[in-house]
C-alpha cells in the first residue's frame, strides 16, 4: 500500500479522500490555489502544498506543478478527484512518466473513452445500444445536413471531448443546424480545445441512468448497480438516487445493463471505478451515452446502498491488490438519495452566491451522510464550481430515504449566502418527485407546475451578486469579471 498520497483537488472530494486515506493509514497531502488557502481539505491534511494563482489554469489544471508538488512531498500516488485533471490522460502519462502511480484507470483507457465518438465505437464493438448518430466528428455543413436528415430532427449537437454540457445544442429543424455548429463548436474549443462535435438523435425525455464499474489490475470486474440521475438542471446533474425507482418496476434492465457496461469497460482495457453512463427511453431500451474515467460526484448513494467504499477501492486497486468482491456478493440494501448543495440562488435563476458563511448547522442522526468541504466562517470563492457539499440519506425504502432527506435539508442551515437547499425540499414534496415518475424533462416539468414566486428582476440579482464581490478586496476586481461566465452556465467554469 502507499505511505503517501497527494489529493489534485479541492472542496468536499479533497476533504472525502483525505478522510479516506486516514483510515487506510496512509499520509495525506492536499495542494491549494491562494483562494483555497484556508480550506477545510488544506487543515486536516498531513501536509499541504501551494500551487498558486486562485484561476485553475494557474493551479488545479497545472499538471508540472502538481507533479512537482508530490515529487517534493515525497508522494508515491496522485488521486485526482473529479473534475479538474482527473480524466486528462496526459496527466495520468506524466504521474507514469515521474514514477507517481494515478490512482484511476490507465491512460490509454481514459483518451480512448474521453472521447464521445471513440467511445461509441468501442461501445458498438462490445455490443451495447448506443443512440443512433454519426460515427465521427462532423467535416462540414453538407454532411451535418445530410446526417441530421437520415436521423430526424430533432437532434443533439454534442462535443466529442469533455462533458458537463459544454458544446451541447438541441437543433430542431435544418435552417437552425448552422448556427448550432458554430456555437456548440465555440464553445467546445473554448472548454476543451477541442472543437470537434457531432450529432446524436435526440431521445426525448429519457431518464439518466448509469452503472458503476469497478475492477482490478488482474482481469477482475464488477458492477456495483445503478444511480438514477434524471435531475438535471442544464446537463447537470443536482439529485441522483440508488437504487433507480425504474428498477423496482423492471428489476431485468439492471442486469442487463450491468452486462453491457461491464462489457464496454473491458473491451476498453479498464481498471479502477468508472462509471458507464445510459440513457433510457419509455420502452425502457437504453443506449450507451458515455464513460466517465473517474470517481463520480455521485457515488456516496452507491456506497450507502451497497456498503463498499469506492475510494477504499480506488487505493486498494492502484496498489496492485486484487477486487475482492465477486459479482454475487454484491448486495443492494435499502434506497439512498443525494442532493448536490450549491451556493447559488433558485429564486434568481440559479446565479452563484459567493461570500462568508456566516452560520453553520449541519443535519445529522441515524441514515444521514454529508460530504462537505465547508464551515462556518469560510468564504465561498467565485473562482470555481460552486457545489458546498453533496448530503446524502440511506432509508429503508425509497419513501423512507425521502422523509429522511426532508428532515435533513430542514435541519441544514448554512447563513450568509444563498443555497438551493429550500429548493431540493421542494422537490421532495413533489407527487412526481415522490411517485418515481423521473426523466430529464423533470425540472421543465417541475417549474411548470410550480407555484410562482414574487417576480424579481435579473438585473437585481446581477446588482446583488456584483456587490458581494466587490467586498472582497484586492482579489475582487479581477473576479468580478468572471461575472458574465457564471451567468452563462449557472455554476461556474468547472461544472462537474
Amino acid at each position: 500500500m502507499f505511505r503517501k498520497v497527494l489529493v489534485a483537488n479541492r472542496g468536499e472530494i479533497a476533504v472525502r479522500i483525505v478522510r479516506a486515506l486516514r483510515e487506510a493509514g496512509i499520509a495525506s497531502v492536499a495542494v491549494y490555489a491562494d483562494a483555497d488557502r484556508a480550506s477545510l481539505a488544506v487543515q486536516m491534511a498531513d501536509e499541504a502544498a501551494h500551487l498558486g494563482a486562485s484561476a485553475a489554469s494557474e493551479s488545479y489544471l497545472r499538471i508540472d506543478k502538481i507533479i512537482d508538488a508530490a515529487k517534493r512531498h515525497g508522494a508515491d500516488a496522485i488521486h485526482p478527484g473529479y473534475g479538474f485533471l482527473s480524466e486528462n490522460a496526459e496527466f495520468a502519462e506524466a504521474c507514469a512518466a515521474a514514477g507517481i502511480v494515478f490512482i484511476g484507470p490507465p491512460a490509454s483507457a481514459v483518451r480512448q473513452m474521453g472521447s464521445k465518438t471513440a467511445a461509441r465505437k468501442l461501445a458498438i464493438a462490445a455490443g451495447a445500444p448506443v443512440v443512433p448518430g454519426t460515427e465521427a466528428a462532423l467535416d462540414n455543413l453538407e454532411q451535418a445536413k445530410r446526417a441530421a436528415g437520415a436521423l430526424g430532427y430533432p437532434v443533439l449537437l454534442k462535443a466529442a471531448a469533455g462533458g458537463g454540457g459544454k458544446g451541447m445544442r438541441r437543433v430542431e429543424r435544418e435552417g437552425d443546424l448552422e448556427a448550432a455548429i458554430r456555437d456548440a463548436s465555440s464553445e467546445a474549443e473554448r472548454a476543451f480545445h477541442n472543437g470537434e462535435v457531432y450529432l446524436e438523435k435526440l431521445v426525448l425525455e429519457p431518464r439518466h441512468i448509469e452503472i458503476q464499474v469497478v475492477g482490478d489490475r488482474h482481469g477482475h470486474m464488477i458492477h456495483l448497480g445503478e444511480r438514477e440521475c434524471s435531475i438535471q438542471r442544464r446537463h447537470q446533474k443536482v439529485i441522483e438516487e440508488c437504487p433507480s425507482p425504474l428498477m423496482g418496476e423492471y428489476p431485468e434492465l439492471r442486469q442487463l445493463m450491468g452486462e453491457a457496461a461491464l462489457r464496454i469497460a473491458r473491451a476498453a482495457n479498464y481498471h479502477n471505478a468508472g462509471t458507464i453512463e445510459f440513457l433510457v427511453d419509455h420502452e425502457r431500451n437504453f443506449y450507451f451515452l458515455e464513460m466517465n474515467t473517474r470517481l463520480q460526484v455521485e457515488h456516496p448513494v452507491t456506497e450507502l446502498v451497497t456498503g463498499l467504499d469506492l475510494v477504499q477501492w480506488q487505493l486498494r486497486i492502484a496498489a496492485g491488490e486484487r477486487l475482492t468482491v465477486r459479482q454475487e456478493d454484491v448486495r443492494w440494501f435499502g434506497s439512498a438519495v443525494e442532493c448536490r448543495i450549491y451556493a447559488e440562488d433558485p429564486e434568481h435563476q440559479f446565479l452563484p452566491s459567493p461570500g462568508r458563511i456566516t452560520r453553520l448547522e449541519e443535519p445529522a442522526g441515524p441514515g444521514v451522510r454529508l460530504d462537505s468541504g465547508i464551515y462556518e466562517g469560510w468564504e465561498v470563492p467565485v473562482e470555481y464550481d460552486p457545489l458546498l457539499a453533496k448530503l446524502a440519506v440511506w432509508g429503508r425504502s425509497r419513501e423512507a430515504a425521502v422523509a429522511r432527506m426532508k428532515r435533513a435539508l430542514a435541519e441544514y442551515s448554512i447563513a450568509g449566502i444563498a443555497t438551493n437547499r429550500a429548493f431540493f425540499g421542494e422537490i421532495m414534496d413533489d407527487a412526481g418527485f415522490r411517485a418515481g415518475a423521473l426523466s430529464t424533462a423533470f425540472l421543465d416539468e417541475f417549474f411548470a407546475r410550480r407555484q410562482p414566486l414574487p417576480a424579481s428582476s435579473e438585473a437585481e440579482a446581477v446588482a446583488a451578486l456584483v456587490a458581494v464581490l466587490a467586498q472582497r478586496k484586492p482579489r475582487v476586481a479581477r473576479s468580478t469579471g468572471q461575472v458574465s461566465a457564471w451567468l452563462e452556465t449557472g455554476r461556474g467554469s468547472l461544472l462537474r
